[in-house]
């Protein structure tokens, strides 16, 4: 109860009592302004936020009344249908596709209008990815057909993920498209939402609470513009915070009430000590509500449950009112302002807040049976809606039809590629204790596996599926192809141990298909998994191979030759690639398969150093791949393209593919990928990038950990682990490559550790660990199957360790030669740079020098400014940087100095601390911080950069 002294009763039927009409837009000048100019300007891209009831729809339908606007709104569902929100507002804006002249491509949407006389469905995509584009880009070319000038999606938090992709499909393109204008609520968005690359690109209008002098102006619009009294203005907006939804119930009740009256010319409140102002706007509707007659009552009730706006026969046969009745309701609950019709003759809330307010208003009992009611009138129409009829069931507690109508919605998202919204349908089916198991076995097969990297961290689906094999009553047949399902299931969450031992429990059940048997074995056979050594999985291939040739049909064997493959090619075995030569040049047979080979062999290709070949099959398998529509395919190949161009040095405008890719997020892995590239690209051509290298390189190492992907942390952790020691940091750069190295040796996959070797042994060497160097060096050339530069670059440092200029100068020359054979450009001036150094540590400086001029122009000429910029500081005339801490001025420190001129002489770092009484590891520190002073990477860059700044070898006590 709030109360203050002031004026006097009227009466409910009284003469003063006011007509209260629809408020008009009050203090949104500058927002509609600014909405206006970011749709008449590119991209035409627009999104308003503000809380519930503060005004959003209202400011768009005031600026886009006319035609040529299409309205879409995303229901508050458990589970919205894939694409919900745009198809509804296509099926009701058009009766169907004639005289739009579309394109094959249109077929993909027949599961989603049924009803419409479409070209013939296209074949069926294995692909998630590519059939989830597919089917975007025909809702596009829809759109675009029936001439939209501006969709709007309301409530857009709401929405489906693949609606939301569809919507960033819509904003990123070039050619001409409706302007777009989404409304949402902040707080409602998740933090792994794809809205938020939508709020974070283009422009947002945040709508706030109106002040005191607005709240008067909107009251007074409700209330034939007559003056409202500044004391009444303050009074509400103390009590709505300025919130527009809720001032105009409160003007509303208020006036239910008879708490209005005029005096002075002014509108007033009476006595607020007898006014009673509910506390929220669900409260001040539920009163409005009880003021109205029982049927009335019914239908809103009737309406909320609905949850979407209803023909009016089916709000008659939900409210189970008699039609005479039911119309007289309407009308009465249509005068009270709770109920409107929208442009297609539908009735429903005025807002959400009110529907959400009558609906919690609602007994358990009657809440059920208008559920129940709701999914019968619903039933009847034509196309059914799935997704809200088992919304529906399920709220009326009738099981049996709620699996059928979650199944079918399961089904349909599933032919539209949206494998995010079918696992959500299957789990909650799946988590059901009233499930049959013959069910239970069918929804467990349907599940995409897709879908589960990203799903899994939002639903606990593993922990549902082991809840299924421990409770249900299945035949071992079923339990075994549940439990086959769940293994690659944990497999596809980065749980490689648990899942592998599932699909080895499931095998043995299911001996009866040998089809499955294989899939199982083949998938044991990729080398995942941190723990499992090469020789474990090539039994399983062999294995998985012995069932494909005895009992697998011929026409259903090209997948797992591929998988086979693969496989091996990924563990560096060269029986790979004989395998590679059996698949069909023709690719009409199984396009998919043939891409997907073309695809994995030139990733295969790539990592062993077969450049040529690997460009080969890349371009043909992103050529077939754009012919069959297989778009998460071709971005694969075009992602791994320009990992290749980086490595092969055709870096003219690379960077901005890499930028391309890399905000790639509905492909995590490809993003993952080329922001890689796009670091160390930046390391290369950036000589002060530093800190956003080393950011960008952790962001994509903390990525790869996540999944659980064996082999992806490799690359960026060596890369991380170079950037240490290039800044004297050896002790992090151990640290990062522990792992990654020890997951090599105990998988014994030495292909793998072609980036990360090299590094370690590098960061080895600067803690002075010599002898762990040396056998590392020793397993990775024994092991390592494929070009050699990574190998000669592993020896080079070695030799340069043991103080041999000389000979560590002919290894890194062959370490350059063989790169550049690759070629492989940028690594082989790296190792060129190395050799120059090495000879000018060892006196050579005449061929030293000529060499570093000839190698600052190819640094130069590539692009490579980082190495260049290291090089040019070598020559002579070139200002010779000798900064250092502060402490010292330009000058080593003591003792560094001492270090320093023992280096000089040859001497290793443990000789170094036996000859100054210092452990091992301090002179390393001192070593790595006098090569951060000076700007260098390694032991001989130093020796040569002290000796041009002067200092002199130790000599002889």
């Amino acid at each position: 109860m709030i109360g203050e002294a002031s004026g006097v009763h009227v009466a409910a039927d009284g003469p003063d009592l006011p007509a209260v009409g629809t408020p008009r837009l009050i203090g949104r000048d500058d927002e509609l302004a600014r909405l206006a100019a970011a749709l008449a300007s590119p991209p035409g891209v627009v999104l308003v936020s503000g809380e519930a009831g503060i005004g959003k729809s209202r400011l768009v339908r005031e600026l886009l009344p006319e035609p040529g606007v299409l309205v879409a709104r995303c229901p508050p569902l458990r589970e919205a249908l894939t694409l919900g929100p745009i198809v509804d507002a296509l099926r009701q804006a058009r009766p169907g596709v004639a005289g739009l002249e579309l394109s094959p491509l249109a077929g993909t949407l027949r599961p989603l209008f049924p009803e419409w006389d479409l070209p013939p469905a296209p074949e069926a995509l294995a692909d998630a990815g590519a059939a989830r584009h597919r089917l975007l880009r025909a809702l596009a070319e829809l759109l675009d057909r029936i001439d939209v000038d501006v969709l709007v999606v309301e409530d857009v938090h709401w929405a489906d993920e693949t609606t939301l992709e569809f919507l960033l499909f819509l904003a990123a393109r070039q050619e001409q498209r409706p302007g777009l204008v989404l409304t949402y609520r902040p707080d409602e968005v998740g933090d792994d939402s794809l809205l938020l690359r939508l709020s974070s690109r283009y422009p947002r209008i945040t709508l706030g609470a109106l002040d005191v002098a607005q709240t008067a102006q909107l009251v007074s619009s409700m209330l034939g513009d007559e003056r409202v009294s500044e004391p009444f203005a303050r009074f509400l907006h103390r009590h709505t915070d300025g919130i527009p939804f809720a001032l105009e119930e409160s003007v509303r009740l208020l006036r239910d009430r008879a708490d209005l009256i005029r005096q002075g010319g002014e509108w007033i409140r009476r006595s607020l000590t007898d006014i009673a102002v509910p506390p929220t706007i669900r409260d001040a509707l539920a009163e409005r509500l009880v003021r109205l007659m029982p049927d009335a009552q019914a239908v809103l009730r009737a309406c909320a449950v609905l949850a979407t706006p209803a023909a009016e026969p089916d709000v008659v046969e939900v409210c189970g009112l008699p039609a005479g009745r039911a119309g007289t309701a309407i009308d009465e609950a249509a005068r009270s302002g709770l109920l409107v019709e929208d442009e297609r003759g539908r009735l429903g809330f005025r807002h959400l807040l009110a529907a959400k307010a009558v609906y919690d208003g609602i007994g358990g009992r009657e809440r059920r049976e208008l559920h129940r009611r709701s999914g019968k009138a619903l039933s009847a129409w034509d196309p059914a809606p799935v997704a809200v009829l088992a919304h529906h069931f399920r709220e009326a507690g009738e099981t049996e039809k709620w699996c059928e109508y979650a199944e079918r919605a399961a089904d349909l998202a599933l032919a539209s590629g949206d494998h995010h919204t079918a696992v959500s349908f299957l789990h909650g089916l799946l988590a059901s204790p009233a499930l049959p198991p013959t069910a239970v076995a069918r929804l467990s097969r349907k599940t995409p596996l897709f879908a589960f990297t990203g799903y899994l961290g939002r639903v606990d689906l593993v922990r549902t599926v082991r809840g299924v094999l421990d409770s249900a009553v299945l035949d071992r047949r079923e339990t075994a192809e549940i439990r086959s399902q769940l293994g690659r299931l944990l497999m596809h969450a980065g749980d490689y141990a648990e899942g592998a031992a599932e699909l080895e429990r499931a095998i043995p059940d299911l001996a009866d298909n040998p089809v499955a048997v294989a899939q199982a074995m083949s998938v044991l056979g990729r080398p995942a998994g941190a723990s499992w050594p090469a020789q474990a999985h090539l039994e399983w291939l062999d294995r998985a191979d012995a069932v494909v040739r005895s009992a697998v049909p011929e026409d259903e064997r090209l997948s797992f030759t591929v998988d086979r493959a693969t496989a091996l090619l990924e563990m560096g075995d060269e029986a790979g690639w004989t395998v590679v030569d059996t698949l069909p040049a023709d690719d009409a047979h199984d396009p998919l398969q043939i891409t997907r080979g073309l695809l994995n062999y030139g990733d295969a290709a790539l990592q062993w150093g077969r450049y040529a070949d690997a460009r080969a099959k890349l371009t043909r398998s992103v050529e077939l791949a754009e012919r069959q529509g297989l778009q998460r395919l071709r971005d694969m190949g075009l992602a791994t393209l320009i990992r290749l161009d980086w490595l092969t040095g055709s870096w003219q405008g690379l960077a901005s593919r890499v930028a391309e890719f890399a905000d790639l997020a509905e492909e995590p892995l490809i993003q993952l990928d080329t922001t890689l590239v796009g670091a160390l690209l930046q390391s290369a051509t950036e000589p002060d990038s530093e800190a956003e290298v080393e950011r960008k390189l952790t962001l994509v190492l903390d990525a790869a950990r996540q999944r659980g992907i064996v082999d992806m942390p490799l690359e960026p952790a060596a890369a991380l682990a170079r950037l240490h020691l290039a800044a004297g940091r050896p002790e992090p750069a151990l640290a990062v490559t522990e792992e990654p190295m020890a997951v090599v040796a105990r998988k014994q996959i030495w292909l793998w550790a072609a980036e990360l070797a090299p590094v370690r042994v590098e960061a080895l060497l600067a803690a002075g660990r010599v002898s762990e160097a040396s056998v590392l060096v020793g397993e990775f050339a024994a092991g390592y199957p494929g070009a050699t530069g990574a190998v000669h670059w592993c020896r080079a440092l070695l030799t340069e360790a043991a103080g041999d200029h000389a000979g560590a100068a002919r290894e890194w020359a062959d370490a350059a030669a063989a790169w550049a054979a690759l070629p492989r450009p940028y690594d082989a001036l790296l190792a060129r740079e190395r050799a120059a150094l090495c000879l000018l540590a060892g006196g050579s400086s005449a061929p030293a020098l000529e060499q570093l001029e000839k190698l600052h122009a190819d640094c130069v000429a590539l692009g490579a400014s980082a190495a260049a910029s290291r090089v040019r500081a070598h020559l002579p005339g070139a200002a010779v940087w000798r900064g250092g801490r502060r402490g010292y001025g330009d000058q080593l420190s003591p003792r560094e100095l001492e270090v320093v001129r023992l280096l000089l002489t040859g001497l290793t770092n443990p000789e170094i601390a036996r000859v100054l009484s210092r452990s091992p590891k301090t002179v390393a520190a001192q070593l790595n911080s006098a090569m951060r002073k000076h700007r260098v990477s390694s032991r001989t860059a130093l020796a040569v950069s002290a000796t041009q700044a002067g200092i002199t070898p130790a000599t002889a006590d």
